[in-house]
This record gives structure tokens, sequence and C-alpha cells, in this order.
């Protein structure tokens, strides 16, 4: 019987070797940060208020950004975006650095640079999504964004620890500082990449208006039904998952014994997310849209179990299974939508893809403990899980996304050449 190679083929490929260094370089600082701002702005005497305009100002020019963002990737050669997105994520998460370390205490300036930081994302992200397919081959996607998932999973657990002993011993301003530092990694070792990743037969002369290009990614996202569906579905499922997010730690002190509790299922979710990534390497679905719904039903038992007050363990197996369901959904995802895209447009789709996901994420962090105010925290969360079963209801009705399969019946061709 022939034995599968101990190490993933797509590792053996050189450019994508410096990609993943330069993800999983970047997704570790990305977690430090979370810690490491939040830790900075109470540190300068910030408010609980101050902590979430810091962040909600990163969040909202993320999305604003997420449409041009789109329209850069697919007009200008996309090393050459990731790397610039890059240095200036470097640039504004080293003065946010500087400003900390300096002790600044105005909150206006760490306001500012976590907009700018937040804007540069919101470009790189449907860049990135867009520039996979010109490094590895269509065949090998799956496993390239498989270890995506793993090095994200593996910096959930590695940066908040990172970033608490520095915040702890050097201070909030210097665990920016490594944070900064790794879009400096990242940016050198995707300047080392030798694709491109520009779509092919895109020049200046084809170039159209901004709003010209923008209409055509509409154009090319509405007219798949699977895609539509499958955005319009994690729209909901990020309303749902609001509903964790805020009332998990409100259950976990009244009915778990506290802080403690909450950090054990946290903890367990976050291994679950690296099992979730090792599933993700082999599997091969013939139907991968009917195997990432499935995979993200594994979330609502938690939700149930969150609802009825189960035992910390239990919630905590249970949260471990749902983070893995999670991250394989979330893996088959992207590779479904770059084999299905053609490259010229994969960016601006990507963008699309990104911005309807997210769009009513704030409403979800927004509305849940109102709700649990009026009908109470179990019947909120009650609530929540109903309403993501029947959101896997009305997406699996949708017959395109049942029947999608794995590649297109002619692959796309990623035309990229170096710039």
């Amino acid at each position: 019987m022939a034995r599968r190679p101990a190490v993933p083929d797509v590792l053996r490929e050189r450019d994508y070797r410096l990609l993943f260094g330069a993800q999983a370089t970047s997704l570790l600082g990305d977690q430090m940060a979370t810690v490491a701002l939040a830790f900075g702005v109470l540190g300068i005497g910030g408010s609980a208020s101050d902590v979430g305009l810091v962040f909600a100002a990163r969040s909202l020019a993320l999305m604003a950004s997420l449409l041009g963002g789109g329209v850069i990737g697919d007009r200008l050669p996309r090393r050459r975006v990731l790397a610039a997105t890059d240095l200036v994520r470097l640039a504004s998460q080293g003065l946010l650095a500087a400003v900390l370390i300096g002790g600044g205490t105005a909150i206006w300036p760490v306001i500012a640079l976590s907009a700018v930081t937040g804007a540069a994302t919101g470009v790189f992200n449907p860049t990135a999504t867009a520039f996979l397919p010109a490094v590895v081959a269509p065949r090998r996607l799956q496993e390239a964004n498989a270890l995506r998932s793993l090095a994200a999973s593996a910096g959930r657990i590695a940066g908040p620890l990172l970033a608490g002993v520095l915040v702890a011993t050097a201070g909030a301003g210097w665990a920016l500082a490594v944070d900064a530092a790794t879009y400096a990694v990242s940016a050198v070792l995707v300047l080392g990449i030798r694709v491109a990743g520009a779509p092919a037969g895109v020049g200046p002369a084809e170039r159209a208006t901004v709003l010209a290009d923008l209409r055509a990614g509409w154009t090319a996202f509405r007219s798949r039904r699977w895609l539509w569906a499958i955005v319009a579905w994690a729209a909901v499922g990020n309303v749902v998952l609001g509903a964790w997010r805020v009332l998990g730690p409100v259950v976990a002190e009244h009915d778990l014994g506290g802080v403690t509790a909450w950090s054990a299922i946290i903890a367990a979710s976050g291994a679950g997310g690296v099992a979730g990534g090792l599933v993700a390497l082999r599997a091969a679905p013939r139907r991968p849209l009917l195997l990432a719904v499935g995979a993200l039903a594994l979330f609502y038992p938690e939700m149930a179990l969150l609802a009825a007050v189960a035992p910390t363990a239990v919630i905590a197996v249970a949260a471990a299974v749902g983070e893995a369901g999670l991250i394989l959904c979330l893996t088959v995802w992207e590779s479904t939508l770059q084999r299905h895209v053609e490259p010229r447009l994969l960016s601006r789709v990507s963008a699309y893809d990104w911005l309807g996901s997210l769009a009513f994420e704030p409403l979800g962090l927004a509305v849940w403990g109102p709700i649990a105010a009026v009908v109470g925290v179990s019947e909120a969360l009650w609530l929540a899980t109903g309403l993501g079963v029947l959101s896997i209801v009305a997406v699996l009705a949708v017959r395109d996304v049942r029947t999608l399969p794995a590649a297109p019946a002619a692959a796309a061709v990623a035309g990229a050449t170096d710039g």
C-alpha cells in the first residue's frame, strides 16, 4: 500500500514555502496584536470604551477598503501589492509601538494608526486569496489553504501567550513592535517569490474605471448562485457567532466558575482548529460546498450546550469539534472559490465575499446583549442556535450548493508572470 508523504507536497514548492512562511509569521503577529493593543490602550489610561473604539476603527477601515483592494489586486502584480500592504502595516504598527513605548497618553493616534492597519489589511485579504492560485497548482490549493489554516490556529494559541509574556515583562508597546517586525519578515519573503500573480492579459489599455471594475466584479459575484448563497449564509453565521462571543463569557462568569472556565473553552477551541487544519490537508470532497456546510454545522452543538449550561469540560470538547468544523469549512470554501473564479476577477470577487461575510459582524456583536436583557441569556443562546440551524437548511435548499463539483470542467489557468 502506498504511503502518504510525511511532508505535504505543496511544501516542496519553493514559492509556496516563502508564501507560507510570510503568512505564518504575520498571522502570529496579528494574534499578538489583539492582546497587546487592548492592554496598550488600558495602559495609557484608556477605558473599555476606548478599547472598543480602537478595534472598531480597525474593523471599519478594513471593510471600507475591501472593494478598492479587490480592484487593486486585479489591476497590479499581486506580489507587489502584498509586499506594499505589509510595509504599510510595518509602518503603522511600528509607529503605534513607538507611541506606547514613548509614554503617549492620547487615544487618537492609536485609533488613527489602527485604522491605517485595518485599511491595509482590507487591500491585503482579497489580493492574498487571488495570489495563491498563481503560486501553486489547482490540485494543491486545498493543501495550501489547509496549511494556512493550521498556521492561523497555531497563532491563535501561541500569539496571545507570547503577547502576554511581553506585555507583562516589557510592556504592550514592545509586543506591538514584535508584531510590526512580523510584517517586515512577511514583506521580504513575499518579494522573494518569483511570480507576480497578475491576471493574464490585463494591460493598461484594457482597464476601465474603478467603478466599471467594481461592476464587473459584482456581475461575476451575483451570476454564481452558489457563491452569493454561501456568502449570505456566512453573513448570518457571523451574526450568530456574535452570541457566542458576547454571551459566552457571561455564562462562564455566572454559571461555570469565571474566566478560568472560559479560557479553557477557548484553548480547547484553538486545539480543535489545529485538528481541523490537519483534516483539511487530506480532504478531497467531490461536493466541496456540501462538506463545508456540514462541517460548519458542527459549531451549533457547542452553542446549544452553552445555552443549556452544560459542564465546562463538555462545552470545551464541543468547542474543539466546532472549531475543527469551522476551519475545515473555511479551507474548503477558499479552495473552491479559487478554483471556480477566473484569475482576472478573483481579487474583486473575493472582496465581495469578504465584505458580504463580514458586513453584519458588528450587528452580531451589538444585538445579543440587548436581546439577552429582554429574554434572558440562555434563551438568547437558544435563539441564536435556532437561527444558525435554519440558515443551514436554507443554504442547503440551493441546488448549486449541493451539486457544485470540486473543480470546473476546464481548470482556470492563473496566468501570472513576474513583474
